[in-house]
């Protein structure tokens, strides 16, 4: 992540507007076809603007797809903690942060590939993806297990697993199918964190 896009805090309305449309333009780009295979080019021609434009926000190919994916990032964490801010139980702190992932994803399908796309492009990158979503699970957890809701564990290794479930169901549904996530199979991920998966003896 060494190559820096323009401060948005220096742009005006109508720079950040512009910004905006090239970066909206780069998830289309690179989700559809590889950050390998796209480029300024095709990245201008999908915004409307001139590759001299482009130039005026970006440094290079590279610092448009490490700003995409900082961005997306920050939209769907912060899309998360506003969907939670409610919620009275753990549980439904959970529940809640999963309709959200699946609400956004579904307006961001491209993420899974572009994500995928930097374990080869820039593995610190995608390490830093994977790591601030994961530091969001982590306080939540810590919360639950000193409230008494949650038992002790790792807290680290939990967050990876929620994290997981979340992914893997997006992308079996919401992903592959373009579908909104069933409720039954909510309830049963749900159902699975909450009482665990071994039969009562």
């Amino acid at each position: 992540m060494s190559e820096n896009s323009l401060p948005t805090a220096v742009l005006t309305k109508k720079g950040q507007e512009t910004r905006k449309k090239i970066l909206d333009a780069a998830e289309h780009v690179f989700g559809e076809l590889g950050y390998y295979d796209a480029s300024i080019v095709l990245i201008t021609q999908h915004a409307q603007v001139s590759q001299g434009t482009f130039y005026n926000y970006f440094e290079s190919k590279k610092a448009i797809y490490d700003e995409l994916i900082r961005q997306l990032s920050r939209e769907l964490r912060s899309t998360i903690k506003e969907a939670i801010m409610g919620a009275t139980t753990q549980e439904e702190n959970l529940r809640l942060g999963f309709l959200a992932f699946f609400r956004w994803i579904k307006h961001h399908r491209n993420m899974y590939s572009i994500i995928q796309q930097a374990a080869l492009v820039d593995q610190e990158l995608y390490r830093w993806y994977y790591a601030k979503l994961a530091a969001g699970y982590v306080r939540s957890l810590k919360n639950a297990m000193n409230e008494g809701a949650f038992r002790e564990m790792d807290h680290e290794t939990l967050a990876y697993c929620l994290m997981s479930i979340g992914q893997f169901i997006g992308m079996r549904w919401v992903y592959w199918e373009n579908e909104d996530v069933p409720e039954e199979v909510l309830e049963t991920a749900m159902s699975m964190i909450m009482k665990g998966i071994a039969a009562k003896p």
